[in-house]
């Protein structure tokens, strides 16, 4: 290995430049009019003032996430000022996180089985981008969904399927988008056998591949152990922090962290290809189509990044699946802001 890439100067580095940047931005927030902390942050860190008082986060305007969020940046309401940036330094920390768990999957021989040396420097993509920490010393919370899918790509590179179907649920309670990556995973979780008979067709010029017994038994075969697993685990976990968090906050909750992202209608600071026709939808709703741009978006978003990547892709690499399916789905999302 080489002595200037080694595990402890990478990830000294990765948490020194995170360190950096917020220092910087308690200076740039002191003495300068442009603001370094995200706008979002500041929902995010009222959302907890609000729990810490016994009150509902979604009181707090705007605020349109799961109350887990709220819950964990309790301590940025407490009355020493440095506690405000304890918010920033958990997203941070999980960025480090993050590429950590990169680096394990990179060297595990289910992943690319590389070499230490090797897989440092690719995690350093993430590890030491300045965009990835800058996005979360500013205050964004992707890092914490950052973590939650490197954490799920893991899980079920190293066979752990219950944890796997935790963390699925975990981030789709937290994020519905990462619910696309569910049938990738189904799909790549194929029975040993299952491989082999695949293998052999696919090797047979003479063999049909979709024949209608082979159809059949696709179907017979699918729910294996690991994928009934999967399902049954992430299921629980969706389900139970949904059941518990509309116990607590009942409608708002269903209306704030889901139902509204069904009807967002956002124009501004958005890059995606709907942009202009939801613009018009939003000047003048009763001058457009009956039709709900809004809504039938998800069609060919969905369509593509949730069935046709997993289908083409998830068998011969998951990672790159997964990677895919993301691409897609920001490149076709309604509303795709800078971030």
């Amino acid at each position: 290995m080489s002595p200037s890439i080694t595990p402890a100067r990478v990830y000294s580095s990765a948490i020194a430049l995170r360190l950096a940047f917020l220092f910087y931005g308690l200076l740039q927030d002191a003495y300068s009019p442009i603001k370094y902390t995200d706008i979002d942050y500041f929902v995010f860190t009222d959302a907890a003032r609000y729990v810490s008082q016994g009150r509902s986060p979604y009181e707090r305007e705007t605020y349109r996430y799961t109350p887990l969020l709220a819950w964990l940046l309790i301590p940025t309401s407490w009355q020493n000022p440095l506690w405000f940036s304890f918010g920033k330094v958990l997203f941070a920390v999980s960025d480090v996180v993050a590429g950590w768990l990169i680096v394990r999957i990179l060297q595990s021989s289910s992943g690319a089985a590389m070499s230490t040396e090797r897989a440092l420097k690719y995690a350093s993509i993430w590890l030491l981008n300045p965009m990835v920490a800058t996005i979360s010393t500013r205050g964004s919370s992707e890092g914490l969904l950052g973590v939650m899918v490197v954490a799920l790509l893991w899980a079920v590179t190293f066979r752990r399927i219950g944890l796997a179907g935790v963390l699925l649920g975990l981030a789709v309670h937290f994020k519905i988008y990462p619910f696309i990556y569910g049938p990738s995973i189904l799909w790549y979780l194929e029975s040993p056998q299952n491989s082999e008979s695949a293998e052999k067709r696919s090797s047979n010029p003479n063999a049909r591949s979709w024949t209608t017994q082979s159809v059949k038994d696709i179907l017979l075969t699918f729910p294996n152990h690991s994928r009934i697993t999967l399902c049954l685990s992430s299921l629980a976990t969706f389900s139970t922090l949904n059941l518990l968090m509309y116990a607590i906050y009942s409608q708002p909750f269903l209306e704030h962290t889901f139902l509204y992202h069904l009807t967002r209608i956002d124009h501004r600071h958005n890059f995606s290809p709907y942009n202009t026709l939801l613009h018009l939808s939003s000047a003048m709703p009763d001058k457009v189509s009956s039709l709900k741009l809004e809504s039938l978006a998800f069609v060919p978003q969905l369509a593509i990044s949730a069935v046709l990547i997993p289908i083409a892709l998830a068998k011969k690499d998951l990672a790159g699946t997964m990677m895919a399916q993301t691409f897609a789905f920001v490149t076709f999302n309604k509303v795709c802001t800078s971030q």
